[in-house]
C-alpha cells in the first residue's frame, strides 16, 4: 500500500505467492470515491512508479518478460487504454524513478546496472555515466527537483551515496564510507561459460591483480539461482579477508534469478530446477578448468534458496569440491511446504503432493540423495529463530551427512541463537559467523590466513 509522491493517488497491492499481485487504486481528491480494479490476478507483476497528472505509471511483466513501462488513465484504467512509455527491450527493466522532470531508468546489463534517461513520454534522452561496472541501488529524488541521489557498489566498492544532477548530467561522491581496503589492488573480471546444455551463463571473478592462474588458488563459489532474484555486484567486507589472502571470489548468474528476464527465471523452476544446478557445477568446472584453482581448493556457498543449491551440488557432485556453506538452506523438498511460509515457494519449486512434481523433487532434494560416500567438510548454519526456512531442514541435512560420511572431512551445524533468516543480524552476529566460515574454508584447505591484531 502506498500513495504517489504528490499523495493525489492511494494504491493497493495484494499478493498470494512470491510473485504476481493484484492492483487497486483510488483518487484521494474525490470524495467518497471507490477503489478501481486494475488487475485482480496473481499472474503478473505490476509496481507503482508514480503519477503524471492523472496517468499512473506501472513497471510491469505483463507481455514483457524483460519488463516495460505503461502509463494507465485513471478515467480509463481498462488494459485497451494502457500506453506503453518505455516497451520491452534486450534488458531487463529493474527500477524506473521520476526525477527533475525525467524518468530515469534502471536497468540490468549482463547482471550489472545500466541507466538510462528519458522524457516523460518516454524518448531516449541519454546514458547515465556510472562510476565502474557495478551496482545502483535504487534513485531518490523528487519529480520538480534535478538534484537525485543514488547508491552505487562493486565487488571492490564499498556502497557509495552519489549525488546526481539532471541537468548536467554529472554524478560527484556526497557520502562514502572508511573502509581500510585498497579497491585499486583488485579486479573483477566477466567471464561467460557453457552449461550442460550449451547455455552460456555469465560469471564475475574477483581477485587480486597479478594473479596466477596456477591452479591453486583457494576459491569461494557463490549463487542462488531463484525466484527471479537478481545477484548483482556488490562489496562484502568478508570477501576481502579470502581476496587479501591471494584468494579468489567468484560469483555465477545461473538460471533461476531475474539477471535475464522472466525466461531466465522460468528456466530453472518446477521441473528445470537441475538447470540451476547444472549452471552451477558448470561454473565450478570452468574454474578449475581455467586454472583458477582446483578442486581441493574450491569452496561453495549460498543462502536459503541458495543454501538448497549448495546442498544439491554437494550430493550429487561431492568430488568437485572441497568445502562447502549450506546456509539457512532449503533441504527437504518433500516436506518444505508444510512449515511457515514454505507454501508460497511452490511456484518456483512445485508440490510433492502433485504426482507431476514428486519424481523431480525427489531427484534432487539433498536430505533424500545422501547416501554413504565422501563429501566435501561442510558447515551448515541456521539460526534458533528462523521463521522463514525452519532450522529443522538444516538439523535433517546434518545428521544425515555425519552418518553418512565416510571420509575425513568434517561435518558441522553452527546454529546461531536469538535469530532468524539473517535479516536484522546485529554486526556482532556477522563478525562471528563470517570469521567461523572463512576460519573453516582456509584451515580445511590447509591455508594460512594472514592476519593483523588490532589493540
Amino acid at each position: 500500500t502506498g500513495t504517489t509522491e504528490d499523495e493525489r493517488f492511494l494504491v493497493i497491492s495484494g499478493w498470494e505467492s512470491t510473485s504476481g499481485n493484484a492492483l487497486y487504486f483510488k483518487d484521494l481528491t474525490k470524495p467518497n470515491a471507490d477503489f478501481i480494479t486494475v488487475v485482480d490476478n496473481f499472474e503478473n507483476d505490476y509496481n507503482l512508479v508514480d503519477n503524471i497528472n492523472n496517468r499512473l505509471l506501472i513497471l510491469t511483466n505483463y507481455k514483457a518478460d524483460n519488463n516495460r513501462l505503461i502509463a494507465i488513465s485513471a478515467e480509463k484504467p481498462e488494459e485497451a487504454y494502457w500506453e506503453e512509455i518505455i516497451p520491452e527491450g534486450a534488458d531487463k527493466l529493474q527500477n524506473v524513478s521520476l526525477i527533475g522532470g525525467k524518468i530515469v531508468a534502471t536497468f540490468i546489463h549482463n547482471a550489472s546496472s545500466a541507466i538510462k534517461v528519458y522524457d516523460l513520454e518516454g524518448k531516449f534522452e541519454y546514458d547515465m555515466e556510472l562510476p565502474a561496472i557495478g551496482t545502483v541501488g535504487g534513485f531518490s529524488g523528487k519529480k520538480d527537483q534535478s538534484e537525485a541521489f543514488y547508491s552505487f557498489t562493486s565487488f571492490t566498492r564499498p556502497n557509495t551515496i552519489y549525488a546526481f544532477d539532471i541537468a548536467n548530467k554529472s554524478s560527484k561522491v556526497f557520502k562514502a564510507p572508511t573502509v581500510d581496503f585498497n579497491s585499486e589492488d583488485y579486479v573483477t573480471e566477466q567471464v561467460w561459460y557453457e552449461s550442460y546444455d550449451k547455455t552460456k551463463v555469465p560469471m564475475f571473478i574477483t581477485h587480486k591483480k597479478g594473479l596466477k592462474k596456477d591452479g591453486t588458488n583457494p576459491t569461494l563459489l557463490y549463487g542462488y539461482g531463484g525466484f527471479d532474484i537478481s545477484i548483482l555486484p556488490s562489496f562484502n567486507i568478508t570477501r576481502t579477508i579470502i581476496l587479501e589472502n591471494g584468494g579468489i571470489y567468484a560469483v555465477a548468474n545461473i538460471r533461476g534469478g531475474g539477471e535475464f528476464g522472466k525466461k531466465w527465471h522460468k528456466a530453472g523452476t518446477l521441473k528445470n530446477k537441475q538447470n540451476v544446478f547444472n549452471d552451477f557445477q558448470a561454473a565450478a568446472e570452468y574454474l578449475i578448468g581455467q586454472k583458477y584453482t582446483n578442486s581441493e581448493k574450491l569452496a561453495i556457498e549460498g543462502r536459503s534458496n541458495g543454501g538448497l543449491l549448495v546442498g544439491a551440488c554437494m550430493t550429487q557432485r561431492p568430488d568437485l569440491y572441497k568445502v562447502a556453506f549450506p546456509g539457512v538452506g532449503v533441504l527437504d523438498m518433500l516436506r518444505y511446504d508444510k512449515f511457515t511460509i514454505g507454501r508460497a515457494w511452490a511456484t518456483d519449486y512445485g508440490l510433492s503432493e502433485n504426482p507431476d512434481d514428486f519424481d523431480y523433487l525427489m531427484a534432487y532434494s539433498p536430505l533424500h540423495n545422501v547416501v554413504p560416500g565422501r563429501y566435501p567438510a561442510t558447515m551448515i548454519t541456521t539460526a534458533d529463530h528462523d521463521d522463514r526456512v525452519v532450522p529443522a531442514h538444516s538439523f535433517k541435512f546434518g545428521s544425515e551427512l555425519q552418518a553418512n560420511q565416510k571420509g575425513d572431512n568434517p561435518v558441522l551445524i553452527r546454529v546461531e541463537t536469538s535469530a532468524g533468516h539473517g535479516a536484522g543480524k546485529p554486526t556482532s552476529k556477522q563478525i562471528a559467523e563470517a570469521a567461523d566460515l572463512v576460519s573453516f574454508m582456509f584451515y580445511n584447505m590447509e591455508e594460512e590466513i594472514k592476519y593483523e591484531v588490532l589493540d
